[in-house]
């Protein structure tokens, strides 16, 4: 019983934190800009501030109906916002003249699985998978 109390209690330390991830990058467009956005959010999309972390592909979703290609660059500052949080050192298993093509939600997942994997008490979390002869790191 005591591992699925931490386990809800990792899940809900990474979700504040990705919850911080996106409120800070959103403060980067002005204080203006992001209520607009929750406002759109909550009221055409019903998504609450406090939900997006639990509804990542709807978020995802609402944000590409609301700015169509621009969503994109405003999960670019997501991710940056949650790498810096996180930590995570990703190394890719592909040539190197291959860049691997994530979605917003495919990070988020593979951050959260890795975030409860390694504790939310760790500083850095290292994910490392054998690319052969030459490894790159991406971040």
């Amino acid at each position: 019983m005591t591992e699925k109390f931490s386990d809800h209690s990792k899940t809900k330390d990474f979700s504040r934190v990705l919850a911080e991830s996106i409120d800070e990058a959103l403060s980067a467009l002005g204080e203006d800009v992001k209520v607009a956005i929750y406002f759109h959010l909550e009221n055409k999309f019903g998504i609450k501030k406090h939900d997006i972390p639990q509804k990542i592909d709807g978020f995802s979703d609402a944000l590409e109906r609301i700015f169509c290609l621009g969503a994109r660059y405003l999960e670019i500052m997501f991710m940056k916002n949650l790498h810096g949080k996180i930590g995570i050192v990703c190394k890719w298993d592909s040539p190197e003249w291959v860049i691997p093509e994530v979605t917003f939600q495919e990070y988020v997942n593979l951050m959260k699985q890795k975030f409860e994997d390694a504790g939310a008490s760790e500083k850095k979390i290292e994910v490392f998978v054998d690319a052969g002869e030459k490894q790159e790191q991406y971040g």
